[in-house]
């Protein structure tokens, strides 16, 4: 005898409603990151009945739950921020390399440090060419941000030789120099290599004959009459280049053509030219050079000065979190709202996927789930690709181009339109 199965529904047991309902939107989401705002609770409810009407709720049932949707919908809110600011950083990063960053919780949240910089137009800073064109100063001796520091020393006499990276390393440890004055580089040296970049040492006596009274070559102005024959009622007036030109000539005719004093440096082991003796260099005459500590390791930080080491070296550390829901704009919401649908047909895919055919009385229903999965990836990767396709124009190397292109462009009108004549 035939058995009469009777089931309790004939209605499935997960369909989706057509509407969602606010006050649950907060506990269905995986993350929360945008729990504690009410527009995105607004728009997580309303997007159930935007996947609804698209995926034909009205017509056939949709085996998710309004829980699914809330989900999918802050996905992607995430992934436009993840893209959004992916963008930002390729914009910046150059000009806050060494700034200040920040840390983040599981959510991206940022805890402690710089905030509200995603949102934020940079102020140029050319900071990584800047760090560059230190370094070259540096090395060129005329700036950088290497600290510089002056040592001296009193020569010995008979002495020509000395070691100024033993002289140096010496007084940082003491902290006072071979007289007892105090260094301003004490505890700064340790075992790292001193760089010589300069030695003051010269005929010490040469200066002060430029602009003294009997200079013969000496004297300033045109070098014959000027300083030297002048009296109250006569003026000439000349450019004060000519008279640094001058000097500069005087000092380097006296060191060419009548100076002894020299040195030369080998492996901070200084010789200096002639050997000082009594007859030339007095022992109370000190021999100052100026030098910057060669430290090796590139991570160390300078305490003088804040210099970046701890600051933001890669995109990694730009103190960006997920972008505030109120402050993406009309256009991010209906990206949002196109990519959460994506998501959930995506979801549906797997969900109908775990069952090929339907069985039902006399028959059997076929799913789409390949169909709805293929439908899903494509959909999300046009979708991302459109939005970093777009942003990839405007960033800000490629507006500046733009901006050319315009100006060009109307220097060129303006060349073929007729000028008015000014009728007096």
């Amino acid at each position: 005898m035939p058995t009469n199965l009777s089931p309790k529904t004939t209605t499935s047991a997960v369909i989706l409603p057509s509407t969602g309902t606010i006050s649950k939107v907060s506990g269905a989401v995986p993350f929360g990151t945008y729990t504690g705002s009410a527009t995105f609770l607004s728009g997580a409810a309303l997007q159930v009945n935007y996947v609804y009407k698209k995926l034909g709720g009205d017509v056939v049932d949709i085996e998710l739950t309004a829980a699914n949707v809330y989900s999918a919908y802050e996905e992607s809110v995430l992934e436009y921020s993840y893209i959004i600011n992916l963008h930002q950083s390729k914009n910046i990063i150059a000009n806050v390399l060494g700034n200040q960053t920040a840390s983040f919780d599981h959510r991206g949240q940022i805890t402690s440090g710089a905030t509200g910089v995603n949102l934020k137009y940079p102020r140029f800073q050319f900071t990584y060419a800047r760090n560059i064109g230190d370094s070259v100063a540096q090395i060129a001796g005329f700036g950088g941000t290497v600290p510089q520091y002056s040592a001296s020393f009193s020569p010995i006499t008979n002495i020509q030789d000395y070691d100024l990276q033993n002289i140096i390393t010496s007084a940082s440890n003491s902290g006072v120099d071979d007289g007892g004055t105090a260094v301003p580089y004490s505890g700064k040296v340790g075992d790292s290599r001193v760089v010589v970049t300069r030695v003051f040492y010269k005929s010490p006596r040469a200066m002060w004959r430029f602009y003294g009274y009997y200079g013969g070559l000496g004297v300033v102005g045109n070098y014959s009459t000027y300083g030297q024959y002048s009296d109250d009622a006569t003026f000439e007036i000349i450019p004060t280049w000519q008279n640094k030109m001058q000097a500069v000539m005087y000092e380097d005719s006296i060191y060419t053509r009548t100076s002894h004093y020299a040195y030369e440096i080998r492996d901070n082991n200084l010789r200096l030219f002639p050997t000082p003796s009594y007859w030339g260099f007095d022992e109370t005459d000190r021999i100052w050079v100026q030098f910057y500590v060669d430290n090796v390791n590139a991570w160390d930080k300078n305490e003088d000065y804040v210099d970046g080491r701890d600051g933001i070296n890669n995109m990694n550390t730009i103190p960006f979190d997920n972008l505030p829901y109120e402050k993406i704009n009309a256009i991010g919401k209906q990206w949002i709202r196109k990519y959460a649908l994506a998501v959930c047909k995506e979801m549906l895919g797997q969900i109908r996927g775990k069952f090929t055919t339907m069985p039902i009385p006399g028959e059997s229903v076929t799913l789409n789930h390949a169909e709805l999965l293929s439908q899903a990836k494509e959909e999300q990767q046009q979708l991302r690709d459109k939005l970093m396709e777009i942003l990839d124009t405007i960033t800000y190397s490629e507006i500046a181009k733009s901006e050319g292109e315009i100006t060009d462009a109307a220097v060129t009108a303006l060349k073929n339109s007729p000028l008015p004549i000014f009728v007096g």
